[in-house]
């Protein structure tokens, strides 16, 4: 059975520069999945189009059909891929909004890999400040590369060069993440938080 990877894209225009390092990131990780002779379907999911949805879920706590579905095809992959556009020094908005209609869990143990667009490099520490921390809240298994494009790099980048790079190492490290993961299901084997009253219980005093 075909492994499934999901790109969910930020981008708002179209075409859209987060859509398009999404697509690479996913048929990259798909090659290296093939190159294991592991099967993957890739499909995208572009936010812009269920934006009144994602705000509507927001202020009333329900989702739409169409965005449940869609929340169910997201949860259910093998792997995700997050990308989208830097806004005033942020992911932008419809990212987060979507990443905070989704059930706490509901990412846990996922193979994750996050990328950003902007205007320029100076913005690429976006992915560890502001993007990693929220996947990290939600459990995902965030792999250690990601991605970011600046201008420069579509201005330079013909199909080599160092966009290509990182582009090629961070869709092996995600089929390595779905070649690792385990069978039985995400979750399977992970330390469990327990809450802070129970760790002071646990503690004895040394004698």
């Amino acid at each position: 059975m075909a492994k499934s990877i999901v790109v969910v894209s930020g981008g708002l225009g179209v075409p859209s520069t987060s859509r398009m390092l999404g697509d690479r990131l996913g048929q990259a990780a798909r090659g290296a999945l093939a190159e294991r002779a592991i099967d993957a379907d890739v499909a995208v999911v572009e936010l812009r189009d269920y934006a009144a949805d994602i705000a509507n879920n927001m202020v009333t706590g329900y989702a739409s059909p169409r965005l449940a579905e869609m929340i169910t095809q997201v949860t259910s992959a093998d792997a995700v891929v997050v990308v989208g556009p830097v806004f005033t020094a942020s992911i932008s908005g419809l990212v987060k909004s979507f990443l905070d209609v989704l059930d706490p869990k509901a990412l846990e143990g996922m193979p994750v890999l996050l990328a950003a667009t902007g205007g320029s490099a100076r913005h690429s520490l976006v992915l560890d400040y502001a993007m990693r921390p929220v996947l990290a809240y939600l459990r995902a298994a965030v792999v250690p590369t990601g991605v970011f494009a600046s201008t420069e790099d579509w201005g330079g980048d013909t199909g080599g060069g160092a966009l290509a790079d990182r582009v090629e190492r961070a869709g092996r490290e995600l089929a390595l993440a779905v070649e690792g993961a385990a069978p039985a299901g995400r979750g399977t084997g992970a330390m469990e938080s327990l809450p802070f009253e129970q760790l002071l219980a646990n503690i004895r005093p040394s004698s």
